[in-house]
């Protein structure tokens, strides 16, 4: 893949299809609302990964900023980290601060996402097009373990509220929270936590997981039990393999590296089969009694 190819889109996903094939429009008042997107990376991953990202789904935030331990012209922005896994969190901590200082008036969401992750941002727009920013926010891939209220992947991505940054930033002024664990998702959602704030339940009508800690094909393949990843038994919520494994209005996928970023952009705002009516609306589900039903029901049998 050449770094310098930029990938044109033809067809932005603004409007969703009702059954009947009528488009109608899926902003609701707050779904136009301000995305800042960072991405976590370092030197060694601009030229494999992060020119990938900018050529593909960064620029459909409204904000991008790209975060690093060296200041570059791509531009990077330069925090006081050094690199290396043990450092992730510091890294997290250290962007999150230079955010709310600078940014905090000019976006709505904050998503944090790696350089080898798929995002479509339009779907993460009708995703939020529910929530409020002024109020404590915290949405992603909801796993179980450590913590009570259960903390978002970090692979998946994960996103704030105006008001959660808020906590989180003054959660390390007040000492509430701490560089408490060297898993960067752990230790955050532990911060989340302790300020009190709401992780968010990001799964569509249907029960179905919209933030992706894996790539799609680990998703909707089916598996026998006896091999079923360890991510699996870390979800919060039951999910499912195969093809209702994931949303119609997925918004992330974890580990794309290069020209699978690129085959993603082209299934996703390319591709359509000639004469597909669209079949799935989530406005037809108003009730959370209908989602946990069909939730319930053994999809991998359907």
């Amino acid at each position: 893949i050449n770094p310098l190819v930029s990938v044109r889109v033809l067809a932005p996903l603004n409007k969703l299809c009702s059954p009947g094939g009528n488009t109608t429009s899926a902003n609701s008042k707050n779904s136009t609302s301000r995305i800042l997107c960072w991405i976590m990376t370092g030197p060694r991953n601009m030229a494999s990964r992060t020119v990938h990202i900018r050529a593909t789904w960064a620029h459909r935030c409204d904000i991008t900023l790209y975060m690093s331990s060296v200041e570059t012209a791509f531009p990077t922005v330069a925090l006081n980290v050094s690199e290396g896994r043990q450092n992730l969190y510091w890294k997290t901590i250290r962007a999150f601060q230079y955010i709310h200082e600078n940014y905090l008036d000019q976006a709505d969401w904050f998503l944090k996402a790696d350089d080898d992750a798929f995002v479509v941002v339009e779907n993460l727009r009708f995703t939020l097009s529910t929530f409020s920013t002024e109020e404590p926010w915290y949405l992603g891939r909801r796993f179980a373990p450590f913590l009570k209220q259960g903390y978002m992947s970090g692979g998946a991505g994960y996103v704030l509220s105006k008001e959660a940054l808020r906590r989180f930033v003054k959660g390390f002024e007040t000492g509430v929270c701490t560089h408490s664990s060297t898993l960067e998702d752990v230790a955050l959602g532990t911060c989340m936590q302790n300020m009190k704030v709401q992780p968010a339940d990001t799964r569509d009508a249907l029960g179905r997981q919209t933030f992706h800690a894996y790539p799609l094909s680990k998703h909707v393949v089916r598996m026998p039990p006896a091999q079923k990843p360890w991510y699996k038994a870390y979800d919060y919520y039951r999910t499912h393999n195969g093809p209702h494994c994931c949303s119609d209005y997925a918004v992330s996928f974890h580990y794309i590296h290069g020209v699978q970023l690129y085959a993603l952009q082209y299934f996703t705002y390319h591709l359509r089969p000639h004469g597909y009516k669209y079949r799935f609306n989530p406005r037809h589900f108003k009730d959370n009694s209908v989602r946990n039903a069909l939730t319930n029901l053994k999809l991998n049998d359907v």
